[in-house]
């Protein structure tokens, strides 16, 4: 079977778009998941906001990579959930794009994206033009069935190095093959950047629970928000990426981490991470 369109795509149904300027639609968790994480939640909004983006340039450019300014993560998103998506195209052409977006559940906003750019780049270099338009008419029409996603393939973060306060260190060793990669993407497969920033909250997360507090209860921390996250080139499958988190400020109620993935010297990603103690 394929995984063109069912081992990373997020989007079931559009049920309305202005190309190039608005577009609504829905994604079903899939009820047997263990978890759907923040990233991929942006990774949905992101996509929605892709076929607008294709569509507006007639399939000819597909956005990749970039930069958003802010995601901020409002309200944990649970296996079953639907999620409504709506993106806001604020300017695209065959060059570029940004865009803006939301992602709710029961009319509640879980999550939204701001001031998201990056480029557009030739979408024959990524995939099959015809697959995509007929991809989209059927978004737009009866939809996609829903629960193709089985979820991501468990990858574990290695050489773990932890100074309490400070920093976190860890190696990701991305797959040399993955469902993922027949669908981002089938014609040039590159690890997703949502994935990346996945793994990076994990390191996170280590390093938080290790945080200086007072009391004698631990704090349990929630991910608030990531900002300036950057992708800087594209990561194909087998590489091997340093991924480091540092304590930029912290008291018992806040944290500022920052996040960065190398390749060998080469800096491969970068964001804030802003954290604070569920009550």
């Amino acid at each position: 079977m394929s995984h063109h369109f069912r081992a990373f795509s997020f989007v079931d149904r559009i049920t309305s778009v202005h190309p190039g300027v608005s577009i609504k639609g829905v994604y079903s968790v899939p009820t047997a998941l263990k978890e759907f994480s923040g990233s991929l939640v942006a990774e949905a909004t992101g996509q929605l906001a892709a076929w607008s983006a294709m569509a507006a340039v007639d399939f000819k450019s597909r956005p990749v990579a970039g930069i958003a300014g802010l995601v901020e993560m409002l309200a944990p998103i649970r296996p079953g959930d639907t999620l409504e998506l709506a993106a806001e195209i604020e300017s695209v052409d065959v060059d570029a794009i940004s865009y803006g977006g939301t992602a709710s559940v029961n009319g509640s906003p879980a999550l939204r994206l701001h001031n998201c750019v990056g480029p557009m780049l030739p979408l024959e270099d990524f995939d099959d033009p015809q697959s995509l338009r007929e991809r989209f008419a059927l978004l737009c029409g009866c939809g996609a069935t829903p629960g193709a996603f089985a979820g991501v393939l468990s990858l574990a973060l290695e050489n773990l190095v932890i100074e309490p306060g400070n920093f976190a260190r860890a190696k990701l060793q991305v797959p040399i093959e993955a469902p993922f990669f027949g669908d981002h993407f089938p014609r040039k497969p590159v690890f997703p950047g949502s994935l990346l920033m996945q793994f990076n909250l994990q390191l996170v997360g280590k390093l938080a629970a290790q945080l200086p507090h007072g009391g004698d209860t631990v704090p349990r921390w929630r991910l608030k928000s990531i900002s300036n996250m950057k992708l800087r080139t594209f990561i194909p499958p087998g590489e091997s990426l340093d991924l480091e988190v540092k304590v930029l400020s912290s008291n018992e109620t806040t944290a500022e981490i920052s996040v960065e993935s190398k390749r060998g010297p080469r800096l491969v990603g970068a964001a804030r991470v802003a954290l604070s103690v569920e009550k």
